[in-house]
C-alpha cells in the first residue's frame, strides 16, 4: 500500500515538474519584425506576444544604433496579449547604414530584442544639362534635361518609330524632365492640337506630367522607381520625328538629281557624226 502511494506521488510530482518545465520554455515577451532589412522610407512592422497582460502597463519600444537610442514609443497590448506597432525608417533619426537593435520591454525585467539592417538612400543630386542627340544619316539636335536620383547615359532618336530613347542609371527612385524640340519630334492630333506622348519605362507604360509647352518645345516630367537593375530604358513615343534624311542628305540627293538630269539632257543634244 505504501509502495502504491509512493508511486502515485512520484507520478504526480514528475508530471507537475514536466508541466512547469514546458510552461517555463514559453517566453513571457516576444518580438519580431516583418523583414530583416529595410531601406530608407520603409515601414517596419514590429509585433509579438506577452503571456500575461498587466493592467495599465504599456509596452515600451526602443530603437538603438551603436549604443545610442534613436527612437522610443509606448503602446498597450491587446486583451489576448498580442501587439503590433509600426515605425518609419527615415531621416533624420535613421541616417547611417548598419545594424539596428529593436528592443521591447513590459513590466519589470521583461525584455525581448531583435536586430535589423538598414540602408539609407543616396543623396539625390539634381543635374541639369543638355544632351546632343545624333540624327540618323547626319546632323544632331540638343535635348535639355533635368534628372534627380540618377544620371543620363545616352539618348537615341529612332525616327522610324517616332521615338526618343533615354537610357539612365538610377539606383534610387527619382524624376527626369525632358525638353523636346517640336521641330525634331512631337505628338500631334490630325486637327493640329497636341497629342499625349506614350511613355514606356522598361516596356511598361506610365503616366507623365507636361509642365510647360510652347511653339518651340514641350517639357515633360517622368517619374521612375528604384529597380533591381539600375539601368533603365525610357521611351518617349510621338506621332512625328525628324525624317530619316537630314538636311545635308536631302541636299546631296537633290544635287544628284540635278546632275543626272543635266547629263540626260546633254546626251539628248549630242550630234552623232557618221563614219566615212
Amino acid at each position: 500500500m505504501n509502495v502504491k502511494i509512493f508511486f502515485v506521488f512520484f507520478l504526480l510530482t514528475f508530471s507537475s515538474a514536466q508541466a512547469f518545465a514546458q510552461s517555463d520554455e514559453i517566453p513571457f515577451l516576444t518580438v519580431k519584425t516583418d523583414d530583416s532589412h529595410y531601406d530608407e522610407g520603409d515601414t517596419i512592422v514590429i509585433s509579438g506576444q506577452v503571456t500575461t497582460v498587466i493592467v495599465e502597463t504599456p509596452i515600451i519600444l526602443q530603437t538603438w544604433f551603436e549604443g545610442n537610442m534613436i527612437d522610443i514609443a509606448q503602446f498597450f497590448p491587446a486583451q489576448d496579449g498580442s501587439y503590433s506597432e509600426t515605425i518609419i525608417a527615415e531621416k533624420p533619426l535613421w541616417k547611417t547604414e548598419g545594424e539596428y537593435l529593436i528592443r521591447v520591454s513590459y513590466g519589470t525585467g521583461n525584455i525581448s530584442e531583435t536586430t535589423i539592417t538598414y540602408t539609407p538612400k543616396q543623396d539625390n543630386l539634381e543635374t541639369t544639362e543638355s544632351f546632343e542627340v545624333e540624327i540618323p544619316n547626319g546632323g544632331t539636335f540638343d535635348v535639355e534635361y533635368t534628372i534627380v536620383g540618377g544620371k543620363v547615359i545616352d539618348m537615341i532618336l529612332e525616327p522610324d518609330d517616332f521615338t526618343l530613347v533615354v537610357l539612365i542609371e538610377a539606383p534610387d527612385e527619382g524624376t527626369i524632365s525632358l525638353k523636346i524640340p517640336r521641330e525634331v519630334m512631337d505628338a500631334v492630333k490630325p486637327n493640329g492640337q497636341d497629342e499625349t506622348f506614350i511613355v514606356l519605362i522598361n516596356d511598361v507604360q506610365l503616366n507623365y506630367e507636361e509642365t510647360d509647352s510652347n511653339s518651340q518645345s514641350r517639357l515633360i516630367t517622368i517619374n521612375f522607381d528604384e529597380e533591381e537593375d539600375p539601368m533603365q530604358r525610357i521611351e518617349v513615343i510621338g506621332t512625328f520625328a525628324i525624317p530619316e534624311f537630314s538636311t545635308i542628305a536631302a541636299l546631296i540627293l537633290i544635287l544628284g538629281i540635278i546632275i543626272t538630269v543635266g547629263i540626260t539632257r546633254k546626251n539628248q543634244f549630242k550630234i552623232e557624226i557618221p563614219l566615212k
